[in-house]
């Protein structure tokens, strides 16, 4: 991660300035919303669960102290404060009988240890697969336009497919995804939806923890609770009736026992010209029921009407939700609390309304959107996506915010991915005239750009970016940002550690939040429509709707 040093003295000079243009933002405050909706009262904020009823109490009864009104779904022809959310919603019944038959000997798995594997999302009921044949793809990646596809000449009706995680590129740098960052190819959600794709029934992907940029503790937690993904007209299209993923080393073992090499065959899945592989005398066998529903969830929406313009909106997110109560942890704590992620994001969520609600009424309007499902796999946010309450051509940008940091203040800033668009220009503008330096994404190879709600927005052509805190800490420099980063993802993330703590200081966030007030205000209090960098892929989905700009 590069280092940006700033002395203390220059940065205390813009730093005076620029507070009288905005407003200032209380970490007392700040603290309190964090620490409620972390307690364990609210039982991990998990979506469709008493958690979630309370979050909503508590966040609309914030927003409506400070005096703003509601966005959401109209009834009546009046606004609700709510964006109704239909997902399904599947879990495991009991433990899975999951194992492995290499060579005649079975080999059973332990949910949680080995393996993990999530409910059934193509709307099953049950899953009994028995002796399926397993058939290693390499990356999983099927991409003509890089002359690239796994799947070549393997048939995979019946058959379960195993795949690497991240891009053939993640460990050489260089070749055909463009080095390190990741491309949408490298995440997991792709390799499931393209193993539904070539009919597998199932998919494993080998968790490693470089490439897929956390532990095993972070997938075995995500994986083994309540599934949700939105109401599909046709899910097996997407969703292979297995989604799962399994330990490196029990990977290697299977690899071993069926006569091949891990790490030389990872090697060869790495060239352009890849064939899968089945393994020999191997199959998989899995038996369990699937309790599945469609429920609903809410967005909550909160709004300031613009004096000029009212038809075009900018808006502020943040997503609500965290992974509720789950398999307990080494102390036997159940419930993921969620502090960092995202009860931050919501805190700052409010109190940015709250610093709206007491200025002067913009000329557009402002939509503060606090999702749903984010944990889930962005579902809040693609669900506002797909069916906007106020239409995506005439909305300005998207200033998300996502796990920021409730400690001190820090001398730089960054973002999930760095997707080059006028909307970050501004925001590097606007850190620079606050004395803070902006450091692109440090880990591009995490492909944190599609793991934020963002990303749903931006996919269909919006101008948007995830905020991200700095690492180099006005006490410590980077080498304290860096080393509580690591502990944060080694020890608390997606883990029923990631609780409140009296000691956070919160001033990091009392400094960045008056920035990204600012640029809101800014694109709020103008007619100008930022748009996405000449090279981005998102550049001419924006283009086609631009006659509704004018």
């Amino acid at each position: 991660m590069r280092s940006l040093i700033v002395s203390a003295i220059a940065l205390s000079v813009p730093l005076l300035a620029y507070a009288a243009d905005a407003p200032q933002f209380d970490a007392k405050r700040l603290s309190e919303h964090v620490r409620v909706l972390s307690s364990d009262a609210f039982e991990g904020r998990g979506p469709a669960t008493p958690g979630e009823e309370k979050t909503l109490e508590y966040v609309i009864g914030q927003f409506k102290q400070a005096g703003l009104q509601p966005g959401g779904d109209l009834k009546d022809g009046k606004r609700l404060w709510t964006q109704a959310v239909p997902l399904l919603r599947a879990e495991i019944v009991g433990k899975p009988t999951l194992a492995f038959e290499v060579n005649g000997e079975s080999e059973p798995l332990t949910q949680g240890e080995q393996i993990a594997v999530r409910a059934a999302m193509d709307g099953s009921t049950k899953v009994d697969v028995n002796n399926a044949p397993m058939v290693f793809v390499g990356y999983g990646v099927n991409a003509p336009e890089r002359n690239w596809n796994d799947f070549a000449g393997v048939d995979l009706k019946g058959k379960i497919a195993i795949a690497l995680v991240n891009d053939p590129d993640f460990e050489t740098g260089k070749g055909d995804f463009g080095g390190k960052a990741m491309t949408y190819y490298g995440r997991w959600t792709y390799k499931y939806e393209e193993a539904a794709r070539q009919g597998a029934i199932g998919l494993l992907v080998v968790h490693e923890t470089a490439p897929a940029s956390y532990g095993w503790a972070t997938v075995k937690n995500s994986n083994t609770n309540t599934m949700f993904d939105v109401v599909r007209d046709d899910a097996k299209s997407v969703h292979p009736q297995i989604e799962g993923w399994i330990q490196r080393d029990t990977a290697v073992d299977l690899f071993k026992q069926a006569g091949l090499d891990f790490d030389a065959m990872k090697k060869k899945a790495q060239k352009r010209g890849f064939k899968a592989v089945t393994l020999k005398d191997a199959t998989f066998s899995a038996n369990y029921a699937i309790d599945s529903k469609v429920i609903t969830s809410q967005n909550i929406a909160a709004r300031i009407a613009g004096s000029k313009r009212p038809n075009e909106t900018v808006i502020y997110s943040a997503h609500w939700d965290h992974l509720g109560v789950g398999q307990p942890d080494a102390s036997g704590d159940t419930i993921y609390n969620g502090a960092v992620d995202n009860a931050t994001g919501t805190a700052a969520l409010i109190e940015i309304a709250r610093a709206f609600a007491k200025a002067p009424q913009p000329e557009r309007s402002i939509l503060f959107l606090n999702v749903t499902a984010e944990e889930k796999g962005l579902l809040g946010s693609e669900y506002y996506a797909a069916k906007p309450l106020y239409p995506l051509a005439t909305t300005v940008a998207v200033i998300n915010m996502d796990a920021l940091s409730p400690m001190g203040e820090a001398r730089n800033f960054t973002t999930s991915g760095s997707a080059q668009s006028d909307l970050l220009d501004a925001l590097i503008a606007d850190g620079k005239a606050a004395g803070m330096a902006y450091v692109s994404d440090p880990r591009p190879e995490a492909g944190s750009f599609f793991r934020s709600d963002h990303f749903s927005f931006a996919k269909r052509g919006v101008p948007a970016l995830s905020y991200g805190s700095g690492n180099d800490l006005v006490e410590g420099g980077t080498q304290a940002g860096q080393a509580a980063g690591k502990d944060y993802v080694t020890k608390r993330y997606h883990q029923p550690a990631d609780e409140w703590e009296a000691s956070w200081t919160f001033a990091g966030m009392v400094h960045d939040l008056p920035m990204l007030y600012k640029l809101g205000s800014d694109l709020a209090n103008s007619d100008s429509w930022p748009q996405w960098g000449k090279d981005s892929e998102f550049r001419a989905i924006r283009d086609a709707s631009a006659d509704q700009r004018k």
